[in-house]
Order: structure tokens, then C-alpha cells, then sequence
């Protein structure tokens, strides 16, 4: 579904992306993880055709990016970080706006805007304005209209962003829900337990390279499956054991308190890039 080939953007003397390559396959949900800055956004934009490649070639449902880019958008929804919703609009009208720009069929219009609204629980909103919608009620608004004409792909720039911790999973929930009924999901985030929760895939992206990619299970295994954590004179030390009786073992030889734990994401990160993610933020 998609195909990514030593991609490149620079902007100057800056490389926001640096010779990228992955793919995702139809009826994933592919994670790209890493900190802000990274080269997420960017990979997201060359992709959704709103910016040029410096260098490689990037395939969307079958078609190349830079030769196709009217059919690629027939094929894709975009939920960007930012919300850029009409506020002055109804979120009602807001899908209005969008399948008439799509050129929805007049047949469909309506019908498919009700059954969208139900299904991101916007129905009793449905005839206020954007204006007075919560953060998570526009995100919920922001993926509605990217569906409104049918895309087989769906793609979510850290679609939790500020959203408090309970709004944050029934995103989660609708993303899922959507990948059930067929839709292709690529998302960038920078949240462990979104990854870990929602993704079949990740890759990890850090200064606009792939340092890392796979399941979280085989991420996590690369490392280890249990981490051994412990204070010293230099802060925060970590080591990996394959399986639960290693590590706790390793722990009981310490002479300092140990915490025996399962590897994260974090972890994986951290390793390979030797900060954390959220450090990283901010920066």
C-alpha cells in the first residue's frame, strides 16, 4: 500500500529526512516513532503530496507520489498535528465542505456525513460550531472528515497530541475500529504506549533517519524481554536479559535496590539513541 525508497528532504543546509526506506502493507497500522523534530511530520507531508522529495521516490496505493498526485489523493485521508478545521462552521458543515471539494456524490452526500457522525460520536454536536468543540471533539471532527470520501489509507500526524489520557484511548479505539473495517493506518507519535497499544509496526525515527523497525514484540526481544533498572553514581542504569529468572538472578547478585521490570519501547529508544523520547521533545 505504501512503499518509501531512499527518500531524502533537505531544506537548505538542514536534512529533515535522511535516506528513509520502509513499507507498509494493506490493513496495517504502521507507527513512526520518535521524538519532535525527528523527520515525522515531514515523511507524512511528502507522502500526502503537500511537499517534494530532495531525493527517492515514494508509492501510494500503487502510485508514485511525484507522477500521480491527483490519484493519490483520491485514495488517502490526512489528519494533520494541527487543527485546521472552518470554526466559524458546523462540524456538520465542515464534512459538507469537505465531500463537495471531493466531489462526493449529491446521492451520498448526506447519508455518508450522518453515518460518519455516529461513528465518531458527534451526532448531538453535529449543528454546533467547531468554535465551542473540546480539543478531543475536533481531533474526533478531524478524522470524520478524512474519511468522508472513502480513502483506503488514513494518515494521523500524532493524532493525541494534548489530549488528556481518557479522550487519548477512545482515539485509540476509533483507529482501531477504523483498521477493522479496512482502512490502512500510518501514524507518527511520540507516546511509548501508543506505539506498544495501537501498532502492528513501528519505525524508529530519530534525526531524520530509521534506526529501527518491526513489531514492538520483536523491538522489545532485540533487546531483551526483561530489563534490570538500578541507581548509580552516574543516574539511571539498564541492563537486558532474555527471559524473567535471568534478570531477576542478575538482580539478586546487586548490593543496591533493583527493579525488575518488562522492556518497553522506551527502552529500545533509549539504547539506540542514548536519551528518551520525551527528553528529546525538549530539546
Amino acid at each position: 500500500m505504501i512503499r518509501i525508497e531512499n527518500v531524502a528532504k533537505r531544506y537548505g543546509n538542514i536534512t529533515a529526512v535522511n535516506g528513509v526506506s520502509f513499507s507498509v502493507e494493506e490493513g496495517e497500522i504502521f507507527g513512526l516513532l520518535g521524538p519532535n523534530g525527528a523527520g515525522k511530520t515531514t515523511l507524512i507531508r511528502m507522502l500526502t503530496t503537500l511537499t517534494r522529495p530532495t531525493a527517492g521516490e515514494l508509492f501510494v496505493a500503487g502510485y508514485s507520489v511525484r507522477k500521480h498526485q491527483v490519484e493519490v489523493k483520491k485514495r488517502i485521508g490526512v489528519v494533520p498535528q494541527q487543527n485546521n478545521l472552518e470554526r466559524e462552521l458546523t462540524g456538520r458543515q465542515n464534512l459538507l465542505l469537505h465531500a463537495l471539494l471531493h466531489k462526493v456524490d449529491r446521492a451520498e452526500r448526506n447519508q455518508r456525513i450522518n453515518e460518519l457522525l455516529e461513528y465518531v460520536g458527534l451526532q448531538d454536536r453535529a449543528d454546533d460550531r467547531v468554535q465551542n468543540y473540546s480539543g478531543g471533539m475536533a481531533r474526533r471532527l478531524l478524522i470524520a472528515r478524512a474519511l468522508v470520501h472513502r480513502p483506503s489509507i488514513l494518515f494521523l500526524d500524532e493524532p493525541t497530541i494534548g489530549l488528556d489520557p481518557q479522550t487519548r484511548r477512545k482515539i485509540w479505539d476509533l483507529i482501531q475500529i477504523m483498521n477493522r473495517d479496512g482502512v490502512t493506518v500510518l501514524l507518527t507519535t511520540h507516546y511509548i504506549e501508543e506505539a506498544e497499544s495501537l501498532c502492528h509496526r513501528v519505525g524508529i525515527i530519530d534525526y531524520g533517519r530509521l534506526i529501527a523497525l518491526g513489531t514492538p514484540s520483536e523491538l522489545k526481544e532485540r533487546l531483551g524481554n526483561y530489563c534490570v533498572e538500578f541507581l548509580n553514581e552516574r543516574g539511571t542504569e539498564r541492563h537486558f536479559f532474555a527471559t524473567r529468572s535471568e534478570a531477576q538472578e542478575y538482580a539478586q547478585r546487586k548490593d543496591c535496590d533493583t527493579v525488575v521490570r518488562r522492556t518497553n519501547l522506551e527502552d529500545v529508544f533509549v539504547e539506540l539513541t542514548g536519551r528518551e523520547v520525551r527528553e528529546s521533545d525538549a530539546s
